[in-house]
């Protein structure tokens, strides 16, 4: 692999994290010789490995972290288990898995600090697939049973209306359901949106969950006003199902990737109960990842 990229630095926030924080949504990828990816990238390959993400965390004052397979991995989650092992119990992993992986394999997983598994159904911008290497929401009814005998819950990263059609599904695993980058909301519908108030109505039911997101969702850099209404929306509708994430290394964002510090505070400005935000930083990520 001839070409990466290296993540941007990123400052502490203006203000002091309660202790336990969590960043609920960052990836790894490398070092490449050690872990080469197997499917084929739509963006320079981000040099981003295990030491670079703890001293991203060190950096901004995040005492916990949790790592999500990207499609580049497909279903093989060395690089994520090397993290987890190495950090003492401060970093968990959602891994990747079609029904074909052993009930052994899913055991040694867990030993390692997985939680869960990610569904992608999102396409490749500009095409009309998945992401190479994504394993989609088809697979989601198959492998319930062997998430839910294991404690884990379902990432799924999809559209709002590709979300709204599979409620059904969701609520029939009888698992826990974490929706990515804030359920995937148009910010151009407003927050009186049918699919979005669809997605509050559920989260009422205190079985599905919302990442709290923002880069995926606005062009609005760097401050991300246009989502402050959806953001409110959704604490509003279930303050206890509700966690935070960074989107770390920004994947295809360039120089509008976000710095990190800069949106905690946002976090901040935008949360100004202390113990709300002890409970979407702290208390919440302890009770879906098992901390």
């Amino acid at each position: 692999m001839t070409e990466t990229t290296t993540p941007r630095s990123h400052r502490p926030p203006n203000w002091t994290l309660p202790d336990g924080a969590c960043d609920c949504h960052a990836h790894v990828f490398g070092p490449y010789d050690a872990f080469p990816v197997s499917h084929a990238m739509h963006y320079v390959p981000p040099l981003a490995p295990a030491g670079a993400h703890r001293a991203m965390l060190d950096r901004v004052g995040l005492a916990r972290g949790v790592l999500v397979q990207p499609g580049a991995y497909g279903s093989d989650p060395a690089a994520i288990l090397d993290a987890t092992s190495r950090s003492g119990g401060r970093i968990k992993g959602v891994a990747a898995a079609d029904g074909g992986v052993s009930d052994a394999q899913l055991d040694v997983w867990h030993g390692h600090g997985v939680r869960g598994l990610r569904f992608n159904d999102m396409t490749v911008p500009g095409g009309t697939g998945r992401f190479p290497g994504a394993v989609g929401t088809d697979g989601l009814t198959e492998l319930a049973p062997r998430l839910s005998a294991r404690g884990w819950h379902a990432e799924i990263w999809a559209s709002i209306d590709q979300h709204v059609a599979l409620l059904p599904l969701y609520r029939a695993t009888g698992l826990p359901v974490a929706l990515d980058h804030m359920a995937g909301l148009v910010v151009a519908r407003g927050i009186s949106d049918p699919a979005f108030q669809a997605i509050l109505a559920v989260l009422r039911e205190g079985w599905l969950w919302v990442k709290l997101v923002l880069c995926r969702c606005s062009q609005a850099f760097p401050d991300y006003a246009d989502l402050r209404p959806f953001h409110d929306a959704l604490i509003d509708a279930n303050p206890d199902r509700m966690v935070w994430g960074s989107d770390w290394p920004h994947l295809r964002l360039a120089d509008r990737a976000p710095d990190i510090g800069h949106l905690l505070d946002l976090f901040r400005d935008w949360v100004p109960d202390a113990a709300l935000r002890q409970r979407i930083l702290v208390d919440n990520p302890r009770i879906l990842y098992g901390f």
